[in-house]
């Protein structure tokens, strides 16, 4: 450091260049995370309905905003105004349904409804459908297929939505063709989905459609959820067994789920209903709904779904405990029942509730 003669001042140092902020560094590391729309970016419109379940909400810029910014998501109120939710909690849309004149995709997340306000929804919910350009591509969440339905957009188009509802979807809309036991329905220009976890599910489709498996699996990593889920597989939906009854076939039914890991005749069971086996046949079926042998396959696979989520057990020695002959026979009866692998099945609700793993179904 050298002295300036005139002045006997020490020359001040320049000052070094500043350290970038750990602030600044969070901000540029989460700008990557969840970038800006590109020039151009396919814009998708999120529609809040009264009632509107938060987390459904979400799913949409949280999946497709992860897309390294190929998407841009707005999410819009059919009036401009904050919605109220299905929680504690209130959210203010950034846009009114004029917004939807500009989509190229629509998103319909679910809502709570009523009887009611299924059989007749909000008259400015269906005023804001009409803003839809043609063309624009249709999705739906959970109860987001009443709104599609009411509109007529279902009509002579197969569908689905929460396995809870199926009865009153079907009784209110005739014409949809309504398939409750698959995650999703792909018609290309309208798309249906299940409860809940299904929107992820639904919404990695769309990445999947639009920029092929790679973008997918990139966004399913960010996310930390499986990247693929095929739109058929089964609800997982728990069917609770039927009350047993003191006369007609309640008590052989009892003592059959006592013996599953045995193998059980219709001749077997007919005896200890003392009953004929066509009489027992006939009785067995107006009780239950089905036939002796598939009920017994539909109570052998519960036990064996128990097992999975419950035990550590071997697929060999869980199919032996069910009353399934072999390995093979419970990976098959499975897969037709659920569309996963025994493997699989235990994967995803080793760890978790399975009653949990569906999502809650709409407020009655």
């Amino acid at each position: 450091m050298s002295i300036d003669p005139a002045t006997h001042r020490v020359p001040r140092a320049r000052p070094a260049p500043a350290a970038p902020s750990r602030a600044h560094d969070l901000a540029d590391r989460a700008a990557e995370l969840d970038p800006a729309p590109r020039p151009g970016a396919h814009k998708v419109v999120v529609l809040a309905l009264d009632g509107v379940y938060p987390f459904e909400l979400g799913i949409p810029h949280r999946v497709l905003g992860s897309a390294d910014g190929r998407y841009e998501v707005l999410c819009a109120s059919v009036d401009g105004r904050p919605v109220r939710t299905d929680a504690d909690l209130t959210v203010t849309p950034g846009h009114g349904p004029e917004v939807l004149a500009e989509a190229d995709t629509v998103i319909i997340p679910p809502y709570a409804i009523s009887p009611a306000s299924a059989a007749a929804p909000d008259p400015q919910a269906l005023a804001a459908l009409s803003r839809i350009r043609p063309g624009t591509r249709l999705v739906s969440i959970c109860t987001g297929a009443f709104l599609l339905a009411a509109a007529g957009l279902l009509d002579g188009r197969r569908a689905t939505t929460h396995w809870e509802l199926t009865d009153i979807f079907q009784e209110l809309f005739p014409r949809v063709e309504l398939d409750a036991g698959v995650l999703f329905v792909d018609h290309g220009d309208v798309l249906t989905s299940a409860g809940a976890a299904s929107g992820v599910d639904i919404c990695l489709h769309l990445v999947r459609q639009d920029h092929g498996s790679e973008v997918a699996n990139q966004v399913a990593r960010r996310c930390v959820v499986p990247p693929y889920r095929d739109g058929g597989q089964a609800q997982y939906i728990e069917r609770p067994l039927p009350p047993a009854s003191e006369t007609g076939t309640g008590p052989t039914r009892d003592w059959a789920l006592q013996r599953l890991e045995v193998p059980l005749s219709l001749e077997e069971l007919a005896a200890h209903a003392a009953m004929s086996t066509r009489t027992f046949a006939r009785r067995f079926r107006q009780e239950t709904g089905l036939s002796p042998g598939r009920w017994l396959t539909q109570q052998r696979l519960r036990r064996a779904r128990h097992l999975l989520e419950s035990s550590d057990l071997p697929v060999e020695r869980v199919a032996h405990e069910v009353g399934f002959a072999t390995a093979t026979s419970l990976r098959r009866h499975l897969a037709a029942e659920t569309g996963v692998a025994p493997s699989a099945y235990r994967r995803t609700f080793r760890v978790s509730d399975p009653a949990g793993a569906l999502g809650r179904p709409a407020a009655w």
